[in-house]
C-alpha cells in the first residue's frame, strides 16, 4: 500500500512537471503575406521574428508561416531587397498571429547591386558613369524592340526609331557617335551573351528577334571607366540587359495580352486634286489641262489603314526542389500602317538557376528562341503617293496592268511619272522568314577552401538563319520591261564565344580596406554567310546570274583583360581596367589593341565633417579616364589585297569568247583600330533618405585614328579614295539626371524622373595631307543627279548641311536662284556654299512621371530634342511649279510649300530647305488599375493598362515627323498614334 501510494505521488508530481514546463514553454505561430506597393507578392522576401533567431522566406505567392514562437509579444520585420523594410508588433497565443505587410520600394538604395562588365558592385561602389533602368519603369503600351523600353529614360542615350513599320529598327547612340565610317551602335550584351549586331535577312530588326517582356533590367555603361574592360567594342557605350529569373517557391503563372490600334498620327501636305485643277487650268496648255481627271483621289488614305497588333506572353516561373526554373513564350501578329505590311514573331525563353554544393556553385543556363515571318510593303509606295496625280481614278480596268491606273506613253507606262502607288504595293510580295537562337551556360564556383575566390566560365552562341523572296507580278507597270521579278535571298550568322575569368573580392578588416580583382580571357569567332541567288522575270527567264553563289566572311577576336578595384574606410575607391584585343580583321602587325582605364570615387558623405548632416544620403565624387576601340562596321578584309570582277562593259575578247577581268579595290596595309579617350567627372547625390537622388557628369571623348574614305593622289594606290585612318573626332557634353519621390505613403505615391544631356561634336581632323578643311560629301538628298546635302568637314559636326545661302525679298519670300556671294568675288558658285547646321540634337531631354493613388496609377514620359535641323526634302524636291507640270508634260502633284517659294525650278541647295526640328514630344500616356486576387481561395492577381504612344509633337518643322536621325526628311514611314489595352493576370 505505502509503495502504490508512492508510485501514486511520483506520477503525479511528474505530470504536475510536464504540465508547469508546458506552460512555461507553450508556443504558436505566425502566418501572413508580402506584398508590393501594386498589391503583387513578394516572393523571397525576410521574415524575422526580432530576438527570437527564428526566420523563414515568402514562397512564390508571398505567403510565410514561422512555426514554435513562444507565446506573448513580438516585433516581426519584413525585409526585401530594394524596399523598405516594414516592423509590426502583435501577441502569439493559441490562434496563429496573422501579420501581412505592404513594402514601398526604395530603388534608389544605395546597397543595391549593379551588374557591370564581368562582375557586380554596390551602387555605392561605382567608380564609372552607369545608368540602370528596371522592368517596372519600363515605357508601356505596344513594345516589339528592347530599345523601345528605355526610350527618353536614361540621360545621354538617344533613341531613334527608323521609321514606324513593324519591328523597325532603331538608331541608338551613347554620348553622340565616336565614328564617320565604322559602327556607332553600343555593344549590347544579354545575360553576358555578347550579341552579333550584323544583319539577318527577313527582318527589319535584329533586335525584334529578342522578347521585351523577358527583360528585368538595362544597365547602361556610358564613361571608358565603366566600358573599358570590353575593349575592342565599347568606344559607342555598352548596353546590359538582364532578363527574368526563376526563383524558388510554388509555380507562378504570368499571362499578358496587349492588343492595339495603330493610326496615322499626320500625312505629307501636298495639294488637293481641287487645287492641281486650279493650277494646271491656269497656266497648262490644252493637251495638258485634257490629261486631267475628275476624281479626288487621296493617295495617302488608299495606302495606309488602321492597323491592329496583338501581342501576347506566358511565363511560369517556380522551382523543381532546389532548381529555379523560368519559362516563357510569346506571339505577336502586328499590321503596318502601310497596306500589306506585317509582322508575326513567336519567342521562347528558358532559364536554370540551380546553386549546387553548398551554394558555392552557382549555374545560369539561358536559352532564348524566336521565329518570324515578315511581309515588307514596299516603301516606294510612300514616294508616289505624294506626287501622284490625285485627279486621277484608282482603278483602270482592262488597261492590262492589273486593273491599277498608270501613266502611258502610247501603249507602254511611261517612264517619266510615278507609278501607281496602290499597285506598287498590292503587286509586289515581300516575304522574310527568320530563326534565332542565343544562350549561353555561366558557371560560378566559389572555392571551398578559398571561397573569396570565384571561378567563372561563360560559354554562348548567336545563330540565325534568315531567308525570304521578292516578287513581282508580269503585269506590274515598275517591271513592264522584264515582265515581273523574282528573287530569293538568305543568310546565315554564326557566332561564338568562350570566356573565363577569376574573381577575387577580399575584406581585409586590419587596414579597413577591401580589394575586388578580376582578371579573364575570352574567344570569339564570328562568321556570316551570303547567298546570291539569280534572278527571273515572273515567266521564268533568267534576268541576272550572280559570279558566285555564296560569300562567307569570318572573323575572331581574341581578349586578355583584367580590372582591380581597391577600397579603403569605405569612402575611397580606386580602380585600373586593362584589356587586350586581337582581331583578324587587322594585319599581324597591327592586330593587338591595348584599353586601358582608370578611375577614383570619394565618397564625401562617409568623412566625418558630414556625418551629422542627416539631410545627406549620398554624395560621392567620380573622376575617370579610359581608351575604347572600335572595328566594327568595316570589312573583314579591308587590309589585304582585293579584288572585284568586272561588269559586263569590261569584258576582254579572245578567239570568239568574252571574259570578265578582276580589278583590284584600294587597300591600306596598316589599317588599325580606331581609338577613343575618354575623360569623366561626375558627382552622385541622394538627400532626405534618398527621396531625392540623381548624377551630374562631365565628359571629353576624343577619337583618333578614325576609319574614314578620304580622297588620295592618283595613281598612289587603285583608285582615287582609300579607307583609312585619318580623321579625328571630339564629343563634349554634360549629363544631368534627376530622381523626386514627391510623396511616398501608404496609398499614394507620387514619382518623378527628369534627365537632361548637352553633347557638341565635331570634326577636329579629315585628311592625309594637304587642305584640311575641303567638306567630304556624307549623305545624298533625293532629286537630281549626285546631290549630296550633307558633309564632314573640320570644326563642324558630321553630317552638316552643305548649301548656299538663300536671298528673301522684302515680304521674307526666298528668290529663285539667288544666293548671297559669301567670298565676295562677285560670282556666284560652288565656292560660297557653307557649312549650316546639323541634324545632331545640342540637347536631349527626358520626363517621367508616375502617380499611384491606391490601386490607380499615372504614367507618362515626354522627351525632347533641342537644336537638331532637318533638310525638307519633300519640299526641295516637290514643292515646284515644274514638278506639277513636269517639263514633259506630265501631271503630278506637289508639296503645299511651292505657295511659299513660287519656285519653278528645284533649288535643291538652298538653306531654305534646312529647318529647325527641335521638339517636344510625348512619347506615352497610360493608366492602370491593379485589382488584386478576384478568385476566393486562389491567390491570383489581376491588373489592366490602357496606353496611348506618340500622343503629340509640338514642333516649328511642318513635316510629318521632326524626328529623324539621318536629317534627311522625304518617305519616313509615319510613327503612327497607338492606343493600347493591356490584361495582366498572375496566379
Amino acid at each position: 500500500m505505502k509503495i502504490f501510494y508512492l508510485k501514486i505521488c511520483g506520477l503525479s508530481s511528474f505530470f504536475l512537471f510536464l504540465s508547469t514546463f508546458f506552460a512555461m514553454a507553450q508556443t504558436g505561430s505566425i502566418i501572413g503575406k508580402v506584398l508590393d506597393e501594386h498589391d503583387l507578392p513578394l516572393p523571397g522576401a525576410t521574415i524575422i521574428v526580432e530576438g527570437s533567431g527564428k526566420a523563414t522566406q515568402t514562397d512564390a505567392d508571398g505567403n510565410y508561416k514561422i512555426n514554435s514562437v513562444v507565446f506573448g509579444n513580438v516585433s516581426v520585420t519584413a525585409r526585401f531587397v530594394g524596399y523598405n523594410s516594414m516592423t509590426k508588433k502583435g501577441m502569439v497565443s493559441n490562434q496563429p498571429l496573422k501579420l501581412d505587410f505592404e513594402l514601398l520600394p526604395n530603388n534608389k538604395s544605395l546597397e543595391e547591386v549593379v551588374v557591370i562588365g564581368y562582375g557586380s558592385v554596390n551602387r555605392k561602389d561605382l567608380t564609372g558613369s552607369v545608368s540602370t533602368v528596371s522592368s517596372k519603369d519600363f515605357q508601356k503600351g505596344t513594345i516589339t524592340t528592347p530599345d523601345q523600353l528605355i526610350q527618353g529614360k536614361v540621360a545621354g542615350v538617344s533613341i531613334t526609331s527608323n521609321g514606324g513599320n513593324p519591328g523597325a529598327s532603331a538608331t541608338i547612340r551613347i554620348r553622340g557617335g565616336a565614328s564617320l565610317n565604322a559602327s556607332n551602335d553600343p555593344l549590347i550584351v544579354v545575360d553576358g551573351n555578347p550579341l552579333s549586331g550584323d544583319e539577318i535577312k527577313g527582318v527589319s530588326n535584329v533586335l525584334s528577334l529578342i522578347n521585351p517582356n523577358d527583360i528585368e533590367t538595362f544597365t547602361i555603361l556610358k564613361d571608358a571607366n565603366a566600358t573599358a574592360i570590353y575593349g575592342s567594342r565599347a568606344s559607342n557605350g555598352v548596353i546590359l540587359i538582364t532578363t527574368k529569373k526563376g526563383s524558388n517557391g510554388k509555380p507562378q503563372v504570368n499571362f499578358s495580352t496587349n492588343n492595339s490600334i495603330a493610326t496615322i498620327a499626320k500625312k505629307v501636305d501636298i495639294l488637293s486634286s481641287d487645287q492641281i485643277r486650279e493650277y494646271v487650268h491656269t497656266n497648262g496648255t490644252i493637251n495638258q489641262i485634257e490629261l486631267l481627271g475628275n476624281h479626288n483621289t487621296d493617295w495617302q488614305d488608299i495606302i495606309f489603314r488602321e492597323a491592329f497588333t496583338t501581342d501576347n506572353n506566358l511565363s511560369i516561373s517556380g522551382s523543381i526542389k532546389t532548381i529555379p526554373y523560368r519559362i516563357s513564350t510569346g506571339y505577336i501578329n502586328q499590321n503596318g500602317v502601310l497596306l500589306t505590311d506585317n509582322m508575326q514573331r513567336g519567342v521562347a525563353g528558358l532559364n536554370l538557376s540551380p546553386k549546387l554544393f553548398d551554394q558555392h556553385l552557382k549555374i545560369d543556363l539561358n536559352v532564348k528562341g524566336s521565329l518570324s515571318k515578315s511581309h515588307f510593303g514596299d516603301h516606294g509606295a510612300m514616294g508616289a503617293a505624294i506626287s501622284f496625280d490625285p485627279t486621277q481614278p484608282v482603278l483602270s480596268i482592262g488597261n492590262g496592268f492589273g486593273d491599277y491606273f498608270e501613266w502611258l506613253s502610247g501603249n507602254v507606262p511611261n517612264p517619266n511619272t510615278p507609278r501607281n502607288p496602290l499597285g506598287l504595293l498590292e503587286q509586289r510580295e515581300n516575304i522574310g522568314k527568320t530563326q534565332r537562337s542565343f544562350g549561353n551556360l555561366q558557371l560560378d564556383y566559389s572555392l571551398h577552401f578559398l571561397p573569396e575566390l570565384h571561378v567563372n566560365f561563360n560559354f554562348g552562341y548567336d545563330v540565325a538563319k534568315g531567308k525570304g523572296y521578292t516578287k513581282i507580278s508580269e503585269h506590274a507597270a515598275s517591271n513592264y520591261s522584264t515582265r515581273g521579278f523574282y528573287q530569293d535571298y538568305g543568310n546565315k550568322l554564326d557566332n561564338y564565344f568562350v570566356e573565363g575569368y577569376l574573381n577575387y573580392t577580399k575584406d581585409i578588416k586590419e587596414i579597413n580596406s577591401n580589394i575586388n580583382a578580376v582578371v579573364g580571357y575570352g574567344y570569339y569567332d564570328n562568321k556570316s554567310t551570303f547567298y546570291n541567288y539569280k534572278s527571273f522575270n515572273a515567266l521564268g527567264g533568267i534576268l541576272s546570274t550572280p559570279n558566285f553563289d555564296f560569300d562567307v566572311p569570318q572573323n575572331r577576336l581574341l581578349s586578355y583583360y583584367g580590372r582591380l578595384i581597391y577600397t579603403l574606410s569605405n569612402k575611397y575607391i580606386v580602380s585600373g581596367t586593362l584589356r587586350a584585343d586581337g582581331s583578324s580583321k587587322f594585319s599581324e602587325d597591327s592586330r593587338w589593341g591595348y584599353f586601358p582605364s582608370a578611375a577614383f570615387t570619394w565618397r564625401i558623405n562617409q568623412e566625418g565633417f558630414l556625418q551629422g548632416q542627416s539631410s545627406i544620403s549620398d554624395l560621392k565624387l567620380r573622376l575617370s579616364y579610359g581608351e575604347t576601340g572600335n572595328k566594327d562596321g568595316i570589312a573583314n578584309y579591308s587590309y589585304i589585297p582585293n579584288y572585284y570582277l568586272t561588269t559586263g562593259e569590261s569584258q576582254y575578247q579572245i578567239g570568239d569568247t568574252f571574259y570578265q577581268t578582276y580589278t583590284p579595290i584600294s587597300y591600306d596595309a596598316e589599317l588599325k583600330w580606331e581609338t577613343t579617350q575618354t575623360y569623366n567627372a561626375g558627382i552622385d547625390y541622394g538627400f532626405l533618405d534618398n527621396r531625392i537622388t540623381g548624377s551630374i557628369d562631365a565628359y571629353i571623348k576624343k577619337t583618333k585614328d578614325l576609319l574614314a574614305v578620304v580622297e588620295i593622289p592618283v595613281g598612289t594606290n587603285f583608285n582615287n579614295q582609300i579607307l583609312t585612318n585619318v580623321g579625328n573626332m571630339e564629343n563634349k557634353g554634360i549629363e544631368v539626371n534627376l530622381n523626386f519621390e514627391a510623396i511616398k505613403k501608404n496609398n499614394l505615391t507620387w514619382n518623378v524622373g527628369v534627365n537632361g544631356a548637352y553633347n557638341d561634336n565635331k570634326v577636329t581632323n579629315l585628311s592625309l595631307v594637304g587642305d584640311n578643311t575641303v567638306p567630304q560629301s556624307a549623305r545624298n538628298a533625293t532629286g537630281g543627279t549626285g546631290n549630296s546635302i550633307q558633309y564632314h568637314s573640320v570644326g563642324y559636326s558630321p553630317f552638316a548641311f552643305y548649301v548656299y545661302k538663300q536671298v528673301y525679298d522684302t515680304n521674307g519670300k526666298p528668290l529663285e536662284g539667288l544666293y548671297e556671294d559669301l567670298n565676295g568675288d562677285g560670282i556666284i558658285n560652288t565656292n560660297d556654299m557653307y557649312l549650316y547646321k546639323s541634324p545632331v540634337p545640342k540637347c536631349i531631354l527626358g520626363f517621367n512621371t508616375s502617380l499611384t493613388v491606391n490601386k490607380l496609377t499615372f504614367t507618362t514620359v515626354l522627351r525632347a530634342n533641342i537644336g537638331n535641323y532637318i533638310y525638307d526634302n519633300i519640299g526641295s524636291n516637290l514643292g515646284t511649279k515644274r514638278n506639277i507640270i513636269s517639263p514633259s508634260g506630265n501631271i503630278n502633284n506637289a508639296g503645299t510649300d511651292v505657295y511659299n517659294t513660287n519656285f519653278t525650278v528645284n533649288q535643291y541647295n538652298s538653306d531654305y530647305y534646312v529647318k529647325n526640328a527641335s521638339f517636344l514630344k510625348m512619347d506615352n500616356l497610360g493608366v492602370s488599375y491593379a485589382f488584386g486576387s478576384l478568385i476566393k481561395g486562389i491567390n491570383s492577381n489581376l491588373s489592366v493598362a490602357a496606353n496611348c504612344q506618340n500622343v503629340f509633337v509640338i514642333s516649328k518643322y511642318k513635316g510629318v515627323d521632326p524626328e529623324n536621325f539621318t536629317g534627311i526628311d522625304y518617305t519616313l514611314y509615319p510613327r503612327p498614334r497607338t492606343f493600347t489595352l493591356g490584361v495582366n493576370f498572375q496566379f
